[in-house]
């Protein structure tokens, strides 16, 4: 029942499709944290302001995923370094691109007040 978040900037619309990051980033998600339920992802895009560069917006891609306590940080590292190996492929390469993406991962533990509606199970 891993729950993700998708956070990436509007300006890369034209050049990242989330659709097809999302068809590879579950099954990878499942797969990696030993979870057996289906994946929750919520994907906005957002204005981001990243450092202190001269226009002061830089393109950005932050993945969260939550997972049931209980993992160990060795495992959610390596899940945290497969998503962003992902993300390279997703995401436009220096070939006619002003700047790289700035690309982050978290996998974290849900907290202990979460709960699921029975209907969704």
């Amino acid at each position: 029942m891993p729950h993700l978040t998708i956070d990436y900037s509007a300006r890369l619309a034209e050049t990242f499709d989330p659709s097809a990051l999302v068809k590879e980033l579950h099954p990878l998600v499942v797969e990696e944290s030993g979870t057996s339920g289906v994946c929750k992802t919520l994907v906005r895009p957002a204005t981001t302001y990243v450092g202190d560069g001269p226009s002061g917006e830089t393109a950005f891609v932050h993945v969260e995923i939550g997972l049931m306590p209980g993992r160990p940080e060795r495992r959610k590292a390596h899940l945290s370094e497969s998503v962003l190996a992902l993300l390279a492929k997703h995401l436009p390469t220096d070939d006619g691109a002003e700047e790289q993406a700035v690309v982050s991962v978290e996998v974290r533990d849900l907290a202990g007040s979460y709960r699921l509606s029975p209907s969704a199970r």
